[in-house]
């Protein structure tokens, strides 16, 4: 019996199955994911913003971003099903200190079964001072996938001006965009802007800003 023809050991027969499995339940967790969004795109576009969830190119991006050593809640707003929440914990976040704000209920029961420990809000992101007025300490970041050009330019540096009194001077609020210039307008702008490279894994490519209260 040639080498290639031998039956394998019983263990490595065994974690060769398992993987195969591992890769099935992970394939069918990413579609039912896309599913997901695409009902709640086509029920409400101009919410969700996106057809799919970020991709874990786009994800990780976003969490490099994020200071686990800064003490503080991290806030995710607009998480959808969770692809940057993972890419948070896997950063080094702890779940514990995660708040995650989400407008669709069913992804907030979703986010509950998956990150049992994170404190997941059903509220609107763009009242950000009204929804978290328990904060009891300044948070270490802000972590955005919301469609803010969906939004009037005012309504959206309202937000920024809310996530940053959140925020010890310093701390970035981060959001990703499929557009080529700034989701937040720059003009007369009294913040930093910074913009990652184009993550060309990701469909379709993004880019992912990021925004700093500057001290006068």
């Amino acid at each position: 019996m040639t080498g290639q023809n031998r039956p394998l050991p019983p263990l490595e027969e065994m974690r060769r199955s398992s993987h195969r499995l591992f890769q099935k339940i992970a394939s069918e967790a990413r579609i039912e994911d896309e599913a997901r969004f695409l009902k709640s795109w086509f029920d409400r576009p101009l919410v969700t913003g996106a057809v799919y969830p970020s991709g874990k190119a786009l994800a990780s991006m976003m969490a490099r971003y994020v200071d686990p050593a800064e003490a503080g809640p991290v806030i995710e707003i607009g998480p959808g099903t969770g692809p940057v929440t993972e890419a948070l914990l896997r950063r080094g976040i702890a779940e514990e200190r995660l708040i995650l704000i989400e407008f669709n209920g069913d992804f907030c029961r979703l986010l509950r079964r998956r990150f049992p420990k994170a404190r997941v809000i059903e509220g609107d992101a763009y009242a950000l001072a009204t929804t978290l007025d328990f904060l009891d300490e300044p948070a270490a970041a802000v972590v955005s996938s919301l469609p803010l050009f969906t939004r009037p330019e005012e309504q959206r540096l309202t937000l920024l001006r809310e996530a940053f009194a959140l925020m010890r001077p310093g701390s970035p609020f981060i959001q990703f965009t499929y557009a080529t210039v700034s989701p937040m307008p720059l003009k007369g702008r009294d913040f930093d802007a910074r913009v990652s490279p184009r993550v060309w894994l990701n469909l379709p490519p993004a880019r992912v800003w990021v925004y700093r209260r500057t001290e006068a």
